[in-house]
């Protein structure tokens, strides 16, 4: 499980370090690609280890040739994937294309999302948590529906 909040800098050549806490659940080599929704205001990028990647991978393929939309959504998603590891120092390579769609600059959090991790631009994760677009009162009565 995934949890956590860390703030960290991306080096002149693309690079982020990866905290040691996540370095170890992710394993030897694990994968970087586009969020799956594509809003503007929720860009980063998702972090998933070989396990949780080869599981969302085969629900992915399951909706391959069920429509148009399917195939786009599978197209856009698996085009991105960064199959990575980090290097002697820690750090990861973020290409150039996973950073512009991001919005990722220079100043980055990564977020523990149970399953996954998930690196945003600072501006961007400040703005996304200060917006009021999420009905925590909707939210509030989802969960207490759930007995949470």
């Amino acid at each position: 499980m995934f949890y956590g909040e860390f703030h960290h800098t991306i080096d002149e050549k693309g690079r982020l370090i990866m905290p040691a806490k996540y370095r170890e659940q992710l394993g030897a080599s694990f994968f970087i690609t586009k969020d799956l929704w594509n809003k503007e205001e929720e860009r980063c990028l998702f972090v998933y280890p070989q396990s949780e990647f080869n599981e969302l991978s085969q629900k992915l393929h399951k909706l391959s040739n069920s429509s148009k939309e399917a195939r786009f959504l599978n197209r856009y998603f698996f085009s991105s994937v960064q199959d990575t590891a980090v290097d002697k120092q820690g750090r990861v390579l973020l290409t150039t294309e996973l950073r512009e769609h991001a919005c990722i600059n220079r100043e980055v959090v990564l977020v523990g999302v149970d399953t996954h991790i998930e690196i945003w631009d600072l501006d961007k994760w400040e703005a996304y948590n200060a917006s009021d677009t999420l009905e925590m009162d909707k939210l509030a009565e989802s969960l207490g529906e759930l007995g949470i």
